[in-house]
């Protein structure tokens, strides 16, 4: 068979099945969380519907990114079980083609769509999560009772350049108090000159004051040393507790090129970035498990029995999906308490799944 209608075949087995994932999962997701957000906003809190449009699309990008894997997986399982259920994959064996050679467009396929989808989420998502963190802000709770605020970025910036990048584990803009601080700051060509680390901070007499922390220096190389201890000292930010609540981002809404560039500039600083480093893996990790959910549905797929319906697919998607985002928020979890490393915590599902994905694909010749 010739390499382009083999390659066809396949691919428009498949791409009916993904195109369709992509809308029953974000039907999905917009009517279990986004819906229910709108409606609570509008009926609860007397908020316009232009607003809750604008929220609404502001966070679509991130709910189709999320889709990805998932369709990846429901056209894979669907294409091959109906290429199986008809014959084709079994005339395809008997002329001597491996499972390796069928699945081959499948993963070019999916190489692209992952990295699509990881271009997504370095650069609509994070515009996209920021707009609609300020809109929340600005617009929705600018009239409600302060909320602590956790494990929170602030960049702050004159003229066009960064001055410094500050990063909160707590902030309670009511009691003007901040916990574990780290402030890097930079010189007017951009360099880290010098990094922050207090336990604590407050709001007092229209200033912000830290207290039993280290200053360091970092040279032209890149040197980090010890400059200072101090018991209290005060923070070069100008922001009050209201405004500086409003202008602090969430590390979850930060691309993984943001988080990497503050985790490299806090290496040999502070022991306090095993978070952020579980979440930059799961970052990377994640547009990548469209690769592995296209292989272990095409595998899957292609080594079942008889005929079923397309609900018998979905059904099946849904439920490794949901294996899969179980082992996710088990390794993050462990990787978040520091139990496991944090590239485990991001990577380990997509391990767990790999090794999932090539038994199937192994077991497809053999039956």
């Amino acid at each position: 068979m010739r390499r382009g209608l083999l390659n066809k075949l396949i691919l428009g087995a498949c791409a009916g099945p993904f195109f369709f994932g992509i809308l029953i999962f974000v039907l999905i997701f917009v009517a279990g969380d986004l819906l229910f957000q709108a409606a609570r906003l509008i009926i609860e809190q007397g908020v316009s519907l232009g607003i809750v449009t604008r929220l609404f699309f502001y966070r679509l990008p991130e709910v189709v990114v999320m889709t990805i894997p998932m369709s990846s997986l429901l056209s894979t399982l669907l294409g091959m079980s109906t290429l199986n259920a008809g014959s084709e994959l079994i005339a395809l064996k008997s002329l001597g083609i491996p499972f390796t050679r069928i699945a081959r467009p499948v993963i070019i396929a999916s190489v692209l769509i992952s990295l699509a989808g990881f271009g997504l989420n370095e650069t609509v998502v994070p515009f996209g999560a920021e707009a609609a963190d300020k809109l929340m802000k600005y617009e929705i709770m600018k009239h409600q009772a302060s909320a602590v605020q956790q494990k929170v970025f602030l960049k702050d910036e004159q003229d066009g350049k960064l001055k410094r990048v500050l990063y909160i584990d707590e902030l309670d803009p009511e009691k003007g108090v901040l916990s574990g601080i780290m402030m890097h700051e930079f010189d007017v060509n951009g360099s880290l000159s010098h990094t922050l680390n207090a336990r604590r901070g407050m709001w007092q007499d229209s200033q912000w004051w830290v207290e039993d922390g280290r200053m360091y220096d970092v040279d032209a190389e890149g040197e980090i040393r010890l400059l200072l201890r101090f018991e209290r000292q005060r923070l070069a930010l100008r922001l009050s507790p209201e405004q500086l609540q409003r202008s602090t981002r969430r590390p979850a809404d930060m691309s993984a090129h943001e988080l990497w560039s503050y985790i490299k500039q806090g290496e040999g600083i502070s022991s306090e970035l095993s978070e952020l480093w579980v979440m930059f893996h799961l970052k990377t990790a994640i547009p990548w498990a469209c690769v592995i959910m296209a292989v272990l549905g095409a595998g899957f797929g292609a080594s079942r029995r008889g005929r079923s319906g397309g609900g018998v697919g979905f059904g099946i998607s849904v439920v490794i999906v949901f294996a899969y985002y179980v082992v996710m928020s088990l390794c993050r979890a462990l990787g978040e308490a520091g139990n496991i490393p944090p590239f485990i915590a991001g990577w380990g599902p997509n391990i767990v799944f790999f090794f999932v994905a090539m038994f199937f694909a192994w077991r497809v010749d053999r039956i």
